[in-house]
Formats: C-alpha cells, sequence, structure tokens
C-alpha cells in the first residue's frame, strides 16, 4: 500500500497546491513514484487526459511535479461553477449534470466509492501519495460527509500538515483557531503546522512559533518564505488577477479580458516567461489601456460574460481596435467573437443573442460536451505552418457562415478524425484549441511578430522552450521547500505511517 500525506489550509489560497507540488518534485526527486490526489476540486482551469476525461488543471501541474501523465485519478469529482450558487459536476472524467449548492451537498456522499477507487488506482502506480485538501477543515457548516479534509484524511488514513498564509496576516489565529474546531480524533491526525508566505525577519516570528507550538502542541515543520515563482494555481483567488492592471511596463503589451466567469486562463501563463511582455488581467475599458494584443480568454457562461462586456463598454473598446491590433479568441472567446449564439437545449439560459460580429461564425450550444486531445498546423497568419498540440473541452458547436479562413487543421488523438478549426478574419482570430500558445516556439513566434509590428527587435530563443522553463520552476519549488520546511520529520511522519 502506498504511503500517503496529506496536506490541509486553513483557508483557499494558503498554498496547500504549491506545496503539494513541491513535495510531488522532492519525492520524486529523491527516488520514489509519487502521484498527486484532490478527491474534489473547485474549478473552471480544466483539462482533457489522453482518455478525453476532464480534470483539474491543478492536479495536472502537480502531476508534471510528479514527472508522470495527469490522470483522473488524481482528481475524480471536479465541481465547475456556473453561477453563483450552482455547479457543473464532473465525476471521473465525466458529466454527471447541473446540481446547485444544497442538491450537491446531499449528493455527494453517493461519490465516496469513486473516491477510494480512484485512490486504488493511483496506489498501483505510486509509493506515495500526496493529497490536497480543500477550502479549510474548519467549515464546520460543512463538516458533515466531508470528502475532501478530515473526512477524507480519517477514509484514506492519511496523516496532515496544516498550512497557514501569513502574508494575509493572523497566522496564528488561523492555525490555533483551525486546531480548536477540529474534533480530537481529527485533531490526533494532525502531525504539524506550516507557516507559507513569509517575508521579513525570522528572528522577528521566532517567539509566535514557540507560543503556537505551546498552545496548539504540535511542532511547526516549516516557515517558508513567499516565493516568486511561476506556476499555475487554483484560479478561485489566483494572485494574477492582483497584479496591477494599469498599461504594462513591458516593451510588449497584452490584455486578457476578466470576465465574471473566466475559464482556463491558464492558456496564456506561457507569456508570464517573457522578460518582456506584460500580462495583464483587465475587466473595464480604463484599465484595458492600447494593448499590442487583446486575448478573449473561455467562459463557463459564455452569453452572461458576453452581456457583461456589452453592458461595461468592452465589447464596444474591443472593437474599436479590430483593425490596429490581434484579437485572439479561444473557446468562449472565439464564441463570443462570431455573430450570433443560440442556445436551443439551455444550456446556459437558452435563447439567443448577438455576438461581438468580429468572425463570420454562427454558434450553437449543444447537450454534449466535446472533449479530446488534439495535435495539428496552424494554416494561416503569422504562425502559418506551424505544429499544434492541445485540447478542446466546449458545449458549442461553431460554424463559419461565410469566405473566411480557418485557423488550424486539427487531428483527433483518440479517434484520428482531422477536421478544420476556428477561424480568421483580418486581424481577428479564433480557436477552440486550449493551450494552443504552450506548444513549442508558438509563443515566441507570436511575441516576434508583435514586437516586429512596433519596430522592436526580438530574440526567438528568448522563452521559446516552456517545458523546460516550467522544469525549472518545479526545481526552484522542490529547492525552495528543501531549505524551509523540514524534510526530516516528513519523512519520519511517512515512516511511521507505514509502521502502522
Amino acid at each position: 500500500m502506498a504511503k500517503r500525506i496529506m496536506i490541509q489550509g486553513t483557508m483557499s489560497a494558503a498554498g496547500k497546491s504549491l506545496l503539494v507540488a513541491g513535495l510531488c518534485r522532492i519525492f520524486k526527486q529523491d527516488g520514489y513514484r509519487v502521484a498527486p490526489f484532490k478527491s474534489q476540486n473547485m474549478a473552471l482551469n480544466s483539462f482533457i487526459t489522453g482518455e478525453g476525461l476532464e480534470m483539474g488543471r491543478a492536479q495536472v501541474m502537480q502531476a508534471e511535479a510528479a514527472g508522470i501523465a495527469p490522470s483522473v485519478f488524481m482528481n475524480p469529482i471536479l465541481l465547475k461553477p456556473t453561477n453563483d450558487t450552482g455547479s457543473q459536476v464532473i465525476v471521473n472524467g465525466e458529466v454527471v449534470g447541473n446540481m446547485s449548492a444544497r442538491e450537491y451537498f446531499a449528493y455527494k456522499k453517493k461519490l465516496i466509492p469513486d473516491i477510494l477507487a480512484a485512490c486504488r488506482k493511483l496506489e498501483e502506480q505510486a509509493d506515495i501519495i500526496v493529497i490536497e485538501g480543500a477550502g479549510s477543515p474548519a467549515e464546520i457548516n460543512l463538516k458533515e460527509n466531508d470528502i475532501v479534509n478530515m473526512g477524507l484524511a480519517e477514509l484514506l488514513d492519511a496523516p496532515v500538515f496544516i498550512v497557514g498564509d501569513i502574508d494575509r496576516g493572523g497566522v496564528f489565529a488561523q492555525l490555533l483557531g483551525t486546531q480548536l474546531l477540529l474534533e480530537e480524533r481529527e485533531r490526533a491526525r494532525v502531525k504539524g503546522f506550516i507557516i507559507n508566505k513569509f517575508r521579513g525577519d525570522l528572528s522577528i516570528l521566532t517567539p509566535g512559533i514557540e507560543m503556537l507550538e505551546e498552545k496548539g502542541g504540535i511542532p511547526v515543520v516549516g516557515v517558508v518564505p513567499y516565493m516568486q515563482i511561476s506556476l499555475e494555481d487554483e484560479d478561485s483567488l489566483t494572485t494574477r488577477f492582483a497584479a496591477p492592471t494599469a498599461q504594462g511596463e513591458g516593451l510588449i503589451d497584452i490584455a486578457v479580458i476578466r470576465f465574471p466567469r473566466i475559464a482556463n486562463f491558464t492558456d496564456f501563463s506561457v507569456f508570464e516567461q517573457f522578460g518582456d511582455v506584460s500580462l495583464r488581467y483587465v475587466d473595464s475599458v480604463e484599465k484595458l489601456g492600447n494593448p499590442d494584443m487583446i486575448l478573449l480568454p473561455g467562459s463557463k457562461n459564455t452569453m452572461e460574460d458576453l452581456k457583461w462586456m456589452r453592458q461595461n463598454g468592452l465589447e464596444a473598446a474591443i472593437k474599436k481596435r479590430r483593425n490596429d491590433i490581434p484579437i485572439f479568441g479561444i473557446c468562449g472567446g472565439y464564441q463570443m467573437l462570431g455573430e450570433r449564439i443560440e442556445d436551443p437545449h439551455g444550456v446556459e439560459y437558452g435563447g439567443v443573442i448577438r455576438g461581438m460580429e468580429l468572425l463570420p461564425v454562427k454558434t450553437t450550444l449543444m447537450e454534449q460536451k466535446t472533449r479530446s486531445q488534439v495535435t495539428g498546423e496552424i494554416l494561416c497568419g503569422a504562425l502559418a505552418g506551424m505544429e499544434l498540440a492541445g485540447y478542446e473541452i466546449h458545449m458549442g458547436k461553431s460554424e463559419r457562415t461565410a469566405s473566411c479562413a480557418a485557423l488550424c487543421r486539427i487531428t483527433d488523438r483518440m479517434t484520428g478524425e482531422v477536421k478544420e478549426d476556428g477561424a480568421v478574419c483580418g486581424t481577428v482570430c479564433g480557436t477552440y484549441v486550449h493551450g494552443i500558445f504552450d506548444y513549442g516556439t508558438i509563443a515566441g513566434k507570436l511575441i516576434e511578430f508583435l514586437a516586429a509590428r512596433k519596430g522592436i527587435a526580438w530574440n526567438e530563443q528568448d522563452g521559446a522552450d516552456y517545458a523546460g522553463f516550467k522544469e525549472q520552476q518545479y526545481d526552484l519549488l522542490a529547492d525552495t521547500l528543501r531549505e524551509y520546511l523540514d524534510m526530516k520529520a516528513v519523512y519520519r511522519v511517512l515512516e511511521t505511517q507505514s509502521e502502522n
């Protein structure tokens, strides 16, 4: 049986995902077969596996850190919010349906067999499973039938480390308060506290640590510094959206429209590796400025997000720039750029809405979700002839309604089906392929093209290897944790577990 260790947090965005990724990389470096696991993930950033199944991107990032292919068993339950009170429920990579929060709360206990089966599958390939909790284990209104925090720890008999975010303040109250609200049998599972995102003089913090250990009766096994690492995080509270949104300081300025239901904004993380590129997420005309390129990301509610853009003036501001700068939409953003979106099956709210009318494309929202990994070639524009790879994940079918070039030709890796995808009309482009910029040197060539339009010389070798860049980031994360986390204590917990 694989050894298990679990990272829980005092709140969302305390740093659980990165700590799990870092531990996965450390265990891999130390010669173990390791796999990440999160029973239930609520996120709009998702991924399609080679089997055509859907899972959260955070576990994909952790699988990369572990050096293994992502599997839906790492995230058997994915909740994709459709509004403030409901989500699309995905189990083992397949859509079960849409549920309100109340409906899912009553339903989730039925998913325990799926969680246990997924974990057993991981045990077949891993020596160590690093488990991530969600939110906080001290949400007492959610503790009944818990399947992601202490309830999961009990199901899997996993020891727990609790991480708190000192950068937001109140970390001692966070950690002690969390412990106080746990039941006695749950407190017995907690083997240590981790203070995360620390900036400053550790000697000043030491008296607080001593008092924390005295009052809590649990050791602090690490004080991890605030890390400047570029890796994917959970989308709900990403710090990327908190970055300054004024006109960027980079030689190339790219603006991403931040929809209320923005999805898969990880499509643009590749641009963060370029030192002279400013990648900004904007939600108003005032913040848009005069970028060199505008990106429209995916959306979990395309029609409502299009209405939001129409109401706050962003649609008009973008359309004014249609002849001046490249405008590129992916998935929901691609659908918005078309002439109209029809929803005959009530996938979102039903009815028909006029699109931005920048591409001669009509979209019909379908009841069945398209899920596939694809390879292909870009057919036109500055990137013509370049190979691509990525994945499709969408509820719509889009058709070009007039003479207009397709952006690319793609092949479904499972079925072998070949088809044209996307559309290009002047400086406006759209596609359904997520991750299109991640592959090969596409991102670098695009930046080179944008620089040439401004008369700026660009070294195309800069940031050409995104996969290599991410490997460097995983190693940097592991090196930092080895320095500031008591790995001997972590291994002692694993060894003690194996003796039991």
